[in-house]
C-alpha cells in the first residue's frame, strides 16, 4: 500500500508540474511581456475562476488554462492520497484508521468546496 501511494504523490506532482511548465510555455511563447504596474493587482480574468472554466481554457491550448490546471492537479493530489488511504484502511479492516481518515477526508472536502471559498 505504501508503494502504491508513493506512486500516486509522485505522479501526482509530476503530472502538476508538467502542466505548469507546459502552460508557462505555451503563455510565454505567446505574449510579450507587458511592464508590469505593481500598484494595481490584476487577478485571473473570470474564466480562470472555476473549474470547468480552467478546463475549458486548458482544452483551447491557453497557457493560463494549463498552469490553473496544473495548480488543481497539484491540490487534488493529497486528497486523492487521504481518499486512497480510506480504501487502503478498508482492505486491512482497521476501522478506527477508517474513522478517523473519513473525519480528515469530510475535513478537506469542507475546506475547499464548502468553506465559502467557491
Amino acid at each position: 500500500m505504501d508503494q502504491i501511494m508513493a506512486v500516486l504523490l509522485r505522479s501526482g506532482v509530476l503530472l502538476a508540474a508538467s502542466l505548469v511548465f507546459i502552460g508557462g510555455v505555451i503563455y510565454l511563447s505567446r505574449h510579450d511581456l507587458p511592464a508590469i504596474n505593481y500598484r494595481v493587482f490584476q487577478g485571473e480574468p473570470q474564466e480562470l475562476r472555476t473549474v470547468g472554466g480552467i478546463l475549458h481554457e486548458a482544452a483551447k491550448f491557453h497557457g493560463r488554462g494549463f498552469i490553473q490546471l496544473g495548480l488543481l492537479v497539484l491540490i487534488a493530489t493529497p486528497v486523492a492520497r487521504v481518499l486512497f488511504s480510506v480504501f487502503a484502511f478498508i482492505y486491512e479492516r482497521d476501522w478506527t484508521y477508517v474513522a478517523i481518515t473519513m473525519i480528515v477526508l469530510a475535513l478537506l472536502c469542507y475546506s475547499l468546496f464548502g468553506g465559502g471559498g467557491l
